[in-house]
């Protein structure tokens, strides 16, 4: 189901809670996939909190494919660099610190513990909507 965008940062500020292998939080999931492929023009990726669920899951455009992360965590990030990112959720565009690499540790689809490794820009909706999680806006 297609969601609404949430604009409220008091809700947006709050970190989020872990995601369990429960129906609830698999229909959450499907409904990152299916409001990023209805924004696919203007977004590269989603948090729950972005569609109004307080959960640890993301969804991204990995080059045309989309991903759904559960509880995902950098476990490790090389070669800083600043860059300028906008956000459905928040009005114009901010600077921030981002890594080239970084690896990622998360459960997938059929919570199936992954870690794997992402560069450019993959990395980079990766690090903004684990943002997300944590509650940080840029």
């Amino acid at each position: 189901m297609i969601r609404n965008i949430v604009h409220d940062e008091t809700f947006l500020n709050q970190k989020a809670e872990v995601a369990t292998n429960t129906k609830e939080d698999h229909d959450i999931a499907q409904d990152l996939l299916d409001t990023l492929d209805f924004y696919h023009k203007e977004c590269v990726g989603l948090a729950a909190n972005m569609i109004g669920e307080n959960k640890a899951i993301i969804a991204i455009d990995n080059n045309g494919f989309l991903e759904i992360m559960f509880n995902p965590v950098i476990t490790s990030k090389s070669e800083p660099y600043e860059t300028e990112e906008g956000c459905l959720s928040l009005k114009g565009t901010r600077k921030c610190q981002r890594y080239k690499h970084i690896e990622v540790s998360y459960h997938d689809q059929q919570f199936i513990t992954q870690n794997r490794k992402f560069s450019d820009f993959t990395a980079e909706i990766i690090q903004h909507e684990i943002d997300h999680l944590m509650g940080i806006l840029i």
